[in-house]
């Protein structure tokens, strides 16, 4: 009987810390998500998303057209795009993303495209190389706003100054994908967190 007492207070004291962390986890998600740090940096980051033969999706050109603004607001002088291709893809997020920039009347030697990863962490970490091989540490990162708390999470552990700076218009910030976006990045958190690695969660939900 008491033996029964005690594995119950034991769970019981599990669950309430399991509550806890949840809860300080989207907490964080959310206060990232209205987070628009814009002091200067060597460099901004554009977090890839979907495109299609060089075409960015409706996403992907939210993240690059705020992007763009920054940098002719003089926020860095560099604009670096990240992510790798899909099976059957032309080409890769960051290409897509540098001749887009380009079109929309970005220097080229302003811009570098890192075409490598096929999630967060893996574009980071691909990136982080040749951010430092520039000589560049601090970063802004750009993406959506339920976004940037895990990969500013993951860009700090990579040893980088991060500030984020997330969209305010796209499909990423209405309503309707709030909920679903919140808890794909409360998973994806919880398993780097716990595993240190890739949850394959991709990093749009759209």
């Amino acid at each position: 009987m008491r033996l029964g007492r005690t594995i119950g207070r034991y769970l019981i004291g599990a669950i309430v810390v399991a509550v806890v962390i949840t809860a300080g986890l989207v907490v964080r998600i959310v206060q990232v998500a209205h987070t628009d740090q814009t002091a200067h940096a060597d460099a901004i980051v554009v977090l890839g998303a979907a495109q299609y033969n060089g075409r960015p999706s409706e996403v992907f050109r939210a993240r690059l057209d705020h992007a763009a603004d920054l940098y002719r607001r003089g926020a860095a002088e560099h604009v670096v795009t990240i992510g790798g291709r899909q099976v059957g893809d032309a080409t890769t997020e960051g290409q897509a993303g540098e001749r887009y920039l380009r079109a929309k009347g970005l220097p080229a030697a302003a811009l570098v495209a890192v075409p490598t990863g096929g999630d967060t962490l893996v574009s980071l970490r691909a990136a982080d190389v040749v951010l430092r091989e520039h000589g560049w540490n601090s970063v802004i990162l750009v993406s959506d706003p339920w976004h940037l708390a895990r990969s500013r999470m993951m860009a700090r552990d990579l040893g980088l100054a991060v500030e984020v700076s997330p969209v305010s218009v796209g499909p990423s910030t209405q309503r309707s994908v709030e909920g679903r976006y919140i808890l794909r990045e409360l998973l994806g958190t919880m398993f780097y967190r716990l595993i240190g690695g890739s949850s394959g969660s991709g990093s749009a939900v759209l």
